[in-house]
């Protein structure tokens, strides 16, 4: 499911730069700025960033004509999310867009309560604490969110569907993730449902994945859940080889 929380706000912010009374204009940059900020590395989101300009031009903005892009990057490190969003406003950027990350929208709103922040990603922005509601968020942030996080249940009932004998499941979560903890308790009360077993694995950094999928190995574990985080999906193809390692097709 995927929900928007606002409209226009990321181009009339934009807009706005080239309205602003002669006074103002004079304090500001000569083009509008957008602070792009992702939880991740930009090897492993060439196409994100593709696509992010190729919306912005489909609007009338390009990159070094009448835009300016500052990126940052967090490389996996979340706690440098309020160094980089600092950063960012300490620069007056125009808008900040946090595609893909919750948590990089939650350290921007803490930042700022004027600078507007475009969000993307798969929490529920209420739950969050990014806006006070779908219809009426209020406050400096807006975006789209596919709320990914609330099917966990949804994921555990078609993994015993498809696994009827499965009794021991694994789940990969970022325990630095806000809504990690709400994500657990779901699949807690599934698994009750469906007699099954639970091992979670907390993974924050790229080797904790590895450490995870050899103590997976270890346990015999039947099948595997993949917590909703941007660390999860910068290392999609780490996690996909890992499990075709432990699980192999039978020959």
């Amino acid at each position: 499911m995927t929900v928007t929380i606002g409209r226009r706000e990321l181009l009339a912010a934009l807009g706005g730069a080239a309205a602003w009374p002669c006074a103002a204009r004079a304090q500001q940059p000569a083009m509008p700025v957008v602070g792009y900020l992702y939880a991740g590395a930009p090897e492993a989101s060439a196409h994100l960033m593709a696509a992010f300009r190729k919306g912005l031009s489909e609007t009338g903005y390009v990159e070094g004509q009448n835009v300016a892009i500052e990126y940052r990057w967090t490389r996996n490190e979340f706690d440098r999310l309020p160094e980089l969003v600092a950063d960012l406003v300490r620069r007056q950027v125009t808008v900040i867009a946090t595609p893909g990350s919750a948590a990089a929208a939650v350290a921007a709103k803490a930042a700022t309560a004027t600078i507007p922040v475009v969000y993307s990603g798969g929490a529920d922005p209420v739950q969050a604490g990014l806006v006070a509601s779908l219809n009426r968020p209020g406050g400096n942030v807006t975006g789209i969110t596919t709320m990914n996080a609330e099917t966990g249940t949804k994921r555990l009932g078609l993994l015993h569907e498809l696994l009827p004998q499965a009794v021991r499941f694994a789940v990969l979560v970022n325990p630095i993730n806000s809504l990690t903890e709400p994500f657990v308790a779901d699949l807690r009360a599934a698994a009750a449902v469906f007699g099954a077993q639970m091992d979670i694995f907390n993974c924050s950094t790229i080797g904790e994945i590895d450490t995870a999928f050899a103590s997976l190995a270890q346990r015999q574990t039947d099948a595997l859940v993949v917590g909703v985080d941007t660390l999860f999906l910068n290392r999609r193809v780490q996690v996909a080889t890992l499990a075709q390692i432990r699980n192999p097709k039978p020959q």
